[in-house]
């Protein structure tokens, strides 16, 4: 994964979609493709903690729009609400021609630092 851009409250990453990546019908794993989405919204996230502030996600849901086997994915996440516990995100998914793959949103614990 190659960080894009960081924002306040959002983030852009992207990951090439490898041989080694693709599961048996010949599509990218999509593990692989909640795994780039959870990191891109965890970043996202990450630009508006304080400094005794820490997240770890509880939660995850991911809608497989299309399936992928070949070039880059696109990763563009933002902060939909920081509350007092919680936090929720959301990310979109595309493919390097625009085409959607995966919508996920997450909601995230935060951690008070001790």
């Amino acid at each position: 994964m190659t960080v894009l851009d960081l924002a306040s409250g959002r983030a852009s990453f992207k990951m090439p979609v490898r041989q080694e990546y693709l599961q048996g019908a010949k599509a990218m794993q999509g593990g692989l493709i909640v795994a780039l989405a959870d990191e891109t919204i965890a970043h996202a996230m990450m630009t508006q903690l304080s400094p005794d502030e820490g997240l770890t996600t509880i939660e995850l849901k991911s809608d497989f729009l299309s399936g992928v086997n070949s070039g880059e994915l696109i990763a563009e996440a933002g902060v939909f609400k920081k509350g007092q516990s919680l936090m929720i995100g959301d990310c979109l998914v595309t493919d390097d021609k625009g085409k959607q793959i995966c919508r996920v949103s997450a909601t995230f614990m935060l951690l008070k630092k001790k």
